[in-house]
């Protein structure tokens, strides 16, 4: 009874995130999309939903290649992130970046589920799950469907290390949030007990230069960035990703 009634609470938040959302466009065309690493051939790819590595533990629905595709007007951006964040010693590493609409309904369908945790002690042990559709870290509709949001790190050349950013990517908890340990619109640090001073200090590298080149940074997620002057804000993509 209880998983019943877990459930349906978990329906009517989706629903609720239904009808707060602007209403899209889908859209099938992929014509005016990319595949990154042609247009960014030093990125490097680790496409966490083509693999079981993510919080859901399996594939992905729409993801029959492990590459990552964009709008070419966000993968130009993308490039001058990169060679930007290259002079100065890294790499960008990619975990997403275009998200079929298939995708986001397929997390949706996991967070209703509250009997499948498998992935919970490496991406949300302090939340329990029946929340995730109330703190919205699960919603029905996504920023990456529209084809010019991407989640990204940096990758040390010199060490040929990620950079430690003081938490792993999709993590569901405030240790995201761009302002965990101080505040990111002044790049300025301030102690505390989640992350370093030098962890603070590898997110504002990472942030600066995205925002240099035209994207715009989620006050939830350091990862997560996409293109102020995205070419379809008001279209949802349906097409698989695979190489184009």
């Amino acid at each position: 009874m209880n998983r019943i009634i877990l459930t349906l609470a978990c329906a009517a938040l989706f629903l609720a995130s239904c009808n707060n959302t602007k209403e899209l466009v889908p859209e099938e065309n992929s014509s005016d999309f990319v595949t990154i690493t042609d247009v960014v051939p030093d990125v490097i790819l680790e496409i966490r939903y083509y693999g079981t590595y993510n919080f859901v533990g399996t594939r992905i629905d729409g993801y029959q290649q492990p590459t990552a595709l964009l709008t070419r007007r966000a993968a130009d951006s993308l490039r001058a992130v990169s060679d930007d964040v290259m002079a100065q010693g890294y790499r960008l590493k990619i975990y997403d970046a275009y998200r079929p609409q298939m995708a986001v309904d397929h997390f949706v369908r996991w967070a209703a589920d509250m009997a499948d945790t498998a992935m919970r002690q490496y991406f949300y042990p302090d939340v329990d799950k029946s929340r995730l559709f109330e703190l919205e870290y699960i919603m029905a509709k996504s920023g990456h469907t529209r084809g010019s949001t991407v989640d990204l790190t940096l990758f040390d050349m010199n060490t040929e290390k990620e950079l430690d950013m003081g938490g792993t990517f999709d993590w569901f908890g405030s240790e995201s949030h761009p302002d965990c340990g101080g505040n990111p619109e002044a790049g300025t640090y301030r102690p505390n007990d989640t992350i370093t001073a030098m962890q603070f200090a590898n997110r504002m590298i990472l942030r600066e230069a995205m925002l240099r080149h035209g994207f715009k940074p989620l006050d939830s997620e350091w990862w997560h960035f996409t293109l102020r002057d995205e070419p379809y804000p008001d279209t949802y993509f349906t097409f698989p990703v695979k190489q184009l």
